[in-house]
Order: structure tokens, then C-alpha cells, then sequence
């Protein structure tokens, strides 16, 4: 008998924590038993994925790095990386820009809708957090990013799972192990290969778990909707952004069809288990051991590449949450301030899109932190902000968990490209859990 390919088990999952989440709804004290009895399987299982990503990204791109015997690779490499990201963010902006001023979903919303909204979610501590947090990040320094690439204290980088942190570490490490010499260190080197192999292996186990714990995650996401009526008021919106990111995934096919000649249904097959734990978990860095052992052994690309590419796409490269930004952006401003829907003001929402996406952490509600900034660069009136957050509040989580979907395909994306480009994308050789099973039983 066939088994029952992983995607599928995830989507039962998926289906049937949607379904256990509505009824625990409509039960008394659902919510709570869904909190106290099955949210925590959840976090769990996000726990033992945050717990392999530090480990993941150093053995994997230090071995990378040391593998490619020229230091003039790693700057090819890391231009290649950097300005892929980049175009592909700018095609999801002007994505979303162009839906929503052709649809124009703001305008025509009830005044009493508008009114509802802001007294249920106005002084909400969610939009107060987001409202402090931006503000916060606005403050620091022009400087500040480039700053916080550099670590004082690597140990407390590998704690805080500080991502560009860990990442100059382990580029710095496996230059100087090319520096040194192979004789020198090959020690190191075997080292990181055969914690790569472990903390992959440990990825393999975790995810036989995936499918309860996409149950809990949605029941969980499922139970948190307590007003219907708001929510259908913002379909509207909601559809503008989720047509959006169907496009930018459409926009990644077309690229991986192009360009390494693959087939856009094959590719969505082999990266749909990372897919849907990002549409589950709403983080790239908590998706991402799971991406790099999906990129790896199911899509050919070789470990030098997605152990570069990958921890920098999940830190850097925000195309769905960008996306989102820009429609958020205008679709705000056509609620309550519309007189600065001028195009010079869009111009300046796709630069600072486009920054803010460099910046934004890869965490659940990270996009909408970076959307403040967004609508303060273009001089959105601030007694207005908290209305603005509010408006799109009773949303913000489903819409968060779609354009991570779009975040962690466009990372995938990249790097099957950029080693196509190196030559480094070469026949799948995915790996079991029980591989060694039956030698140590």
C-alpha cells in the first residue's frame, strides 16, 4: 500500500483543525479547552524548529563556504542573492500597488463599519504593540541595520536567534577555514558536515510530527476570530491582498519554468510541506529548517547554495509581506485619508517597502510593525495611525499567514536560481527518517 505523501497528511491536518476550531467555537468552554489542551502541541512543535535553525544555518553554511575553495565565489554568490531578492521584492510592491488602485477596495466602506472597527480594535494591546515597536525602530539610527549584522557575543546571537548575526558568523568562520588551509581544517569541516547531516535528520523527525501540529496551530488561529461581521466587511481587502500573493507565486512558477527549466507543478509539490507550515506557523525563521531540507534534498540545490541563500531570504527577503504593505498602505488611505493618494506618495511606498522588507524580522505580525513606518514616510497624519492598524487588525493573522506562503516560495524560488546560475542544481536525493533505521534498531 502506498503511503500517504507528506503534503497530504498536512492538509488533513490543516482541514481538520479548521473544522475543530469552528465547533470549538460555537461550544462553552471550547475556547478554552482548545488553549489550554491542544494550542500547546503547537508550540511545541514551533519550539523544535526555532531549536534547530541556529544549528542548521552555522553547520550548513560554514561546510558551504569551506566547499567552495574560492573566496571570489562567495561574492558572486552573495551579489547574485542580494540583487535577485531585491528585483523580486519591486515586482511584489508593484503587484500589490496596481490591485489595489485598480480594485480600490477602501472606497465605499460604511462609515458605522469604520466606527465599529476603530472602538473594538483602537486601544487593542496588539495595535498598541505595533504602534510601540515601530516606534522604536524608527528611532534607532540610519546606520542601525548595519550595525546589528556585527555581534559582540556570538553565544548571545546563537540564544536570541539573531539570523543576520549568525549568518556573518558562520560566513567569517568558513573563510578563514579557507584561509587556513585544508590540512588545518579539515577537522572543523568534518566537523559542521556531520552536524549538518544530524540537525537534517532531527528536520526529518520533527516533521512526522507536522500534521497534529498544523491541527493545533489552526484550531488555535481559528478560535481567535470572535467577530464574524468585521471580517466580512474586510473580504473585500482581504481578497485584494490573497490575489496579490496568488500572482507573485504565479510570477515565481514562471521564473522557475524560465529559467531552470523545471516544472512549475513538480516544484510546488516538492516545496508544498514547507508552504504549509509557513501558512500554519506565520514565520520564515521558524519554516526555515524545514525550506532548506525541502531546497536540498527535493529540489536539487546544493547545500554551499542554500546555506547562503536561505537563512538571508528568510531575514531579508519579505516579497509577500511587501506586497501586503503596499496594499495596507493605500487601502487605509483610501479609508480615512484619502487626499494623500498622490502618486508621488506611492513612488515613496515602494522605496520604503522595499527597505522596510530588508529589515523586518521574519516573526508572525512583523509586516505590520514595518507598515507604520511605511504610512510615516509619507506623512500620514499620527492621530490617525492607530485607526489605520485598527482597520485591518481583525485580518492581519490569515493575511500574515498567506504572504509567509509567499515569502518562503520566493526564498525557494532564489535559490534554485541562483544555482542554476552556479551550476549547483543537480538531481533531488531526498532522505528518509528510517534510512539508518534498520542498522541501529
Amino acid at each position: 500500500m502506498k503511503k500517504l505523501a507528506l503534503h497530504w497528511k498536512i492538509i488533513i491536518g490543516m482541514v481538520l483543525g479548521i473544522i475543530f476550531g469552528f465547533i470549538m467555537n460555537t461550544v462553552d468552554g471550547g475556547k478554552g479547552f482548545v488553549t489550554d489542551w491542544i494550542a500547546p502541541f503547537g508550540t511545541i512543535f514551533i519550539n523544535l524548529l526555532k531549536l534547530i535553525a541556529v544549528p542548521l544555518i552555522l553547520a550548513s553554511l560554514i561546510k558551504g563556504i569551506s566547499d567552495l575553495k574560492d573566496i571570489s565565489k562567495i561574492k558572486s554568490m552573495g551579489l547574485r542573492t542580494i540583487g535577485i531578492y531585491i528585483a523580486t521584492t519591486l515586482v511584489a510592491i508593484v503587484i500589490g500597488l496596481s490591485i489595489v488602485n485598480i480594485v480600490k477596495p477602501g472606497n465605499g466602506m460604511p462609515q458605522e463599519t469604520i466606527e465599529k472597527i476603530k472602538l473594538k480594535y483602537e486601544n487593542d494591546a496588539g495595535v498598541t504593540d505595533k504602534l510601540m515597536k515601530a516606534s522604536a525602530q524608527k528611532e534607532a539610527g540610519p546606520l542601525q541595520a548595519l550595525v546589528d549584522i556585527f555581534p559582540s557575543n556570538i553565544f548571545k546571537s546563537f540564544a536570541e536567534a539573531s539570523m543576520l548575526q549568525v549568518i556573518f558568523f558562520a560566513i567569517f568562520v568558513g573563510i578563514c577555514l579557507l584561509l587556513i588551509g585544508d590540512k588545518k581544517a579539515k577537522p572543523l569541516v568534518k566537523f559542521f558536515d556531520s552536524l549538518n547531516e544530524v540537525v537534517m535528520k532531527m528536520v526529518d523527525l520533527i516533521m512526522l510530527f507536522a500534521p497534529y501540529a498544523v491541527f493545533a496551530l489552526l484550531a488555535n488561529v481559528i478560535i481567535a476570530f470572535d467577530d464574524v461581521e468585521i471580517l466580512i466587511k474586510l473580504l473585500y481587502y482581504a481578497f485584494c491582498v490573497v490575489g496579490g500573493l496568488i500572482l507573485m507565486i504565479g510570477f515565481y512558477l514562471l521564473l522557475v519554468s524560465v529559467y531552470t527549466k523545471k516544472s512549475p507543478m513538480w516544484f510546488l509539490k516538492q516545496i508544498s510541506p514547507a508552504q504549509l507550515l509557513a501558512f500554519s506557523t506565520s514565520s520564515s525563521a521558524a519554516t526555515l529548517p524545514v525550506t532548506m531540507e525541502r531546497v536540498e534534498e527535493h529540489l536539487g540545490v546544493d547545500k554551499e547554495v542554500s546555506g547562503f541563500v536561505l537563512p538571508v531570504g528568510a531575514t531579508v527577503n519579505m516579497d509577500g509581506t511587501s506586497l501586503y504593505q503596499g496594499i495596507a498602505a493605500v487601502f487605509i488611505m483610501q479609508v480615512i485619508w484619502p487626499e494623500g493618494l498622490t502618486f508621488t506618495n506611492q513612488l515613496v511606498i515602494v522605496l520604503t517597502a522595499l527597505l522596510a522588507s530588508i529589515g523586518s524580522a521574519a516573526v508572525p505580525s512583523a509586516g505590520m510593525v514595518m507598515l507604520v513606518i511605511v504610512l510615516e514616510s509619507i506623512g500620514f497624519p499620527a492621530e490617525l495611525l492607530p485607526i489605520g492598524l485598527a482597520l485591518i487588525f481583525a485580518v492581519d493573522r490569515p493575511l500574515d499567514m498567506c504572504r509567509t506562503v509567499v515569502n518562503v516560495t520566493g526564498d525557494a524560488t532564489v535559490s534554485m536560481i541562483v544555482a542554476k546560475s552556479l551550476d549547483k542544481l543537480h538531481d533531488p536525493k531526498p532522505k528518509e527518517w528510517d534510512d539508518n533505521y534498520d542498522a541501529v534498531k
